[in-house]
């Protein structure tokens, strides 16, 4: 079966979860959390993915980290890292953060260069930081709102638009765009199964720490994009002032130096 055509079926699909959310969201009632009106609808397919997880991909995840010797791992995190850089660089343009991009750059060049395609992260070793950015960032950084959080089949937790944002970059995205069928599966694949072993503590975390999985990770989600929203207008109210603090000054990123995968579980707070 054609990938490719998977592929457009299925950002066909979220783009109607999309437009289903925001229909729905006129018609929430009084109790509604205003953060998540579309609660019910969320939590339906919540459970799907995870049914669809414990069925499927959390084995494979499972199998493949424990077959899979830890240098191999890395290796394939670093390629597909690298890989993830590219729309880093394009994002970081779109909004204008010159500095950003160009380091994003440098690190496209040396871990593709001197990394063997990406494969080995030269270019953390040599302090060159990682800034990732996603279409919905832009947006956002633009003036788009948010808008209620919302949970999108297979790929899970994301907003109004952030869903946007994964459906332009799911129809520009380097893997599914390659010409050949089989490497374009053989990537796919691979990239879906390395990134679900990488979460396969965060999950068991997860599993221990709530009884309503679903809230906690929707805090979670929502956490994390009010911290990192606060985190970017600070550096770029420093920025404008021309006199950033020490506490922001770059320091080394940590080992794998991967970018932190939205239902990544966090300490939960109450929606606002």
């Amino acid at each position: 079966m054609n990938t490719r055509l998977l592929t457009k079926n299925f950002f066909s699909l979220a783009a109607l979860s999309v437009l289903l959310a925001m229909l729905q969201g006129c018609a929430s009632g009084p109790t509604a959390n205003p953060v998540d009106p579309l609660e019910p609808l969320n939590r339906t397919v919540f459970q799907f993915n995870d049914g669809l997880d414990k069925a499927l991909f959390k084995p494979v995840a499972t199998a493949y980290k424990n077959v899979t010797p830890i240098p191999i791992r890395n290796g394939v995190g670093n390629f597909f890292g690298n890989l993830l850089d590219v729309r880093t660089f394009i994002n970081n343009v779109l909004q204008l953060k010159a500095q950003d991009a160009v380091e994003t750059a440098m690190r496209l060049g040396v871990n593709t260069v001197f990394g063997l395609g990406g494969l080995l992260d030269v270019a953390s070793e040599m302090q060159l930081e990682r800034h990732p950015q996603d279409f919905g960032q832009t947006l956002g950084r633009w003036g788009v709102g948010a808008g209620p959080y919302l949970v999108l089949p297979v790929l899970g937790s994301s907003s109004v638009r952030d869903a946007v944002g994964t459906v332009v970059e799911g129809s520009t995205d380097i893997v599914t765009n390659l010409p050949d069928v089989s490497t374009r599966n053989s990537l796919t694949v691979l990239r879906v199964v390395d990134l679900r072993a990488g979460l396969l503590q965060a999950s068991e975390l997860l599993d221990l720490a709530s009884l309503d999985r679903y809230a906690f990770a929707r805090d979670a989600y929502l956490q994390r994009k009010r911290t990192g929203i606060a985190g970017r207008r600070a550096a770029a109210a420093a920025e404008e002032r021309f006199d950033l603090p020490e506490a922001n000054s770059k320091q080394p990123p940590a080992p794998g130096n991967r970018a932190v995968p939205p239902n990544t579980p966090a300490a939960p707070v109450a929606p606002r």
